[in-house]
């Protein structure tokens, strides 16, 4: 009696490689983590203070051309301040964080500024951050240079044993141990200007990676004796 093994023949010879490829992009947006933080004697003060500065934040934000889906709310919390040897409460503070999404980078020092005004010394810059508003392109292009790089490793070895690659067998994503995408990495650099005030930004790149592992039949070209 045949196992199913015997039925499908022999496993055809095989030439598997892992291949890595990467693609790059300038950033097209940036986004600004903002911190408004207003301290006073009262909690209901200290919200009211903040709720107000949120709102000439987000006006300063809409009238340099952001759209209410670019401007929002990601955190919020009041905190008791203490006095010096931590005995007693002094007073309280508001604290509000607003992400803006600024979809030209030449118009960021503007709109940096203009909230800077807004919001007065109860500004905080938590962070700025700068991204690519639609990632899946660069990860289409990255995973194309993968499997050429692939193939073309795939080749070489497949002459150097004296044959051709015939079809694909297998294809994994990854190298089949545990492989994650390469993370988006940022070559930039974020700088103060000398005259004071303001946030121009060098884009740099972005950079997306990806891995994948193909099998492909090794077909010789050598008569079979």
């Amino acid at each position: 009696m045949t196992s199913p093994e015997q039925h499908r023949g022999p496993r055809p010879s095989r030439v598997e490689v892992t291949g890595t490829g990467t693609a790059s992009a300038s950033p097209d947006v940036v986004r600004v983590a903002l911190g408004i933080r207003c301290d006073s004697e009262g909690v209901a003060a200290a919200l009211t203070a903040a709720a107000a500065t949120v709102r000439k934040v987000s006006a300063a934000a809409r009238a340099h051309g952001l759209a209410d889906r670019d401007i929002a709310s990601t955190s919020a919390s009041v905190q008791p301040r203490w006095n010096n040897d931590g005995s007693a409460v002094a007073g309280y503070t508001a604290y509000h964080q607003l992400t803006l999404l600024v979809r030209s980078l030449p118009a960021l020092n503007d709109l940096v500024d203009a909230v800077a005004d807004a919001a007065g010394n109860h500004l905080v810059i938590d962070g700025i951050t700068l991204d690519l508003a639609d990632r899946a392109p660069l990860a289409t292009q990255a995973r194309e240079a993968a499997f050429e790089n692939a193939r073309a490793k795939a080749t070489q070895y497949a002459a150097l044993a004296g044959g051709r690659l015939g079809r694909v067998l297998a294809l994994v994503e990854g190298d089949g141990e545990g492989f994650s995408p390469m993370p988006a990495a940022m070559d930039s650099r974020v700088m103060m200007k000398a005259s004071g005030g303001g946030l121009p930004v060098e884009a740099g790149e972005h950079s997306v990676g990806a891995s994948v592992r193909v099998a492909w039949e090794l077909v010789s070209d050598q008569p079979a004796e």
